[in-house]
């Protein structure tokens, strides 16, 4: 862990925020900023709380923790309008429910006649402590978005507004799934912290991922 590293990281969570914009704010100067990104010098106590205060974390995340834990295979961070969609979804609990739940509800698009549907899903939290910890199961919803004249006999179509999201792009997230996934989550929650953006998932979907090779993760905000 790199006090360095992690303030280099919220600058650029910060609308890719200047060493000369970050000193004017502190009143300090430029290559004191630089000090403390090379690692060569520590902020005072007071600074290190403004420095908190500016990027809205805490300074065990300031000073203990690894922040920039992207990669490669983290892009394209941003706030995006989702426009209004109608969806059907199909929820598995089970210990794979990913795989059986998007194998189904791929196989329900192509019934439909799309042959290369958009597919997004998400985890399944109401679930029992036995069937976590005992059977080791856990939940996930596969949805699909459905195209304008389709509607599939006996599922109920829902209908999601357009609404705010904060977005990633991972590129590869079944390279290390376990480790890449739960990171961009973070690294959003980061994003959105240092940016000054609520979470809002009111009569919309929370937060979803979509399915592929490559994978954009949203977090819904106000």
């Amino acid at each position: 862990m790199s006090l360095g590293s992690n303030l280099q990281y919220l600058r650029r969570l910060s609308k890719n925020m200047t060493q000369e914009a970050l000193a004017e704010k502190l009143g300090v100067s430029r290559q004191t900023i630089s000090k403390w990104e090379m690692d060569t010098a520590l902020p005072e106590i007071d600074k290190a709380i403004e420095l908190c205060r500016i990027f809205n974390c805490s300074l065990d995340n300031l000073f203990r923790e690894e922040m920039d834990k992207r990669s490669d295979a983290y892009s394209n961070i941003r706030v995006e309008e989702v426009e209004e969609f109608s969806y059907v979804t199909y929820t598995v609990i089970s210990t794979d429910p990913e795989g059986d739940s998007l194998e189904h509800i791929y196989k329900v698009a192509k019934e439909n006649g799309v042959e290369n549907p958009k597919v997004i899903g998400w985890d399944f939290p109401c679930l029992s402590n036995e069937q976590i910890n005992v059977f080791n199961m856990h939940g996930y919803t596969a949805a699909w978005i459905v195209p304008e004249g389709i509607n599939p006999e006996g599922l109920e179509i829902k209908e999601q507004p357009k609404h705010r999201y904060a977005a990633i792009h991972i590129e590869r997230p079944f390279d290390n799934p376990f480790v890449t996934i739960p990171g961009a989550y973070q690294t959003l929650d980061y994003y959105m912290r240092v940016n000054g953006l609520v979470n809002n998932d009111e009569g919309v979907i929370p937060c979803f991922e979509t399915d592929g090779e490559s994978m954009d993760i949203y977090i819904a905000c106000e």
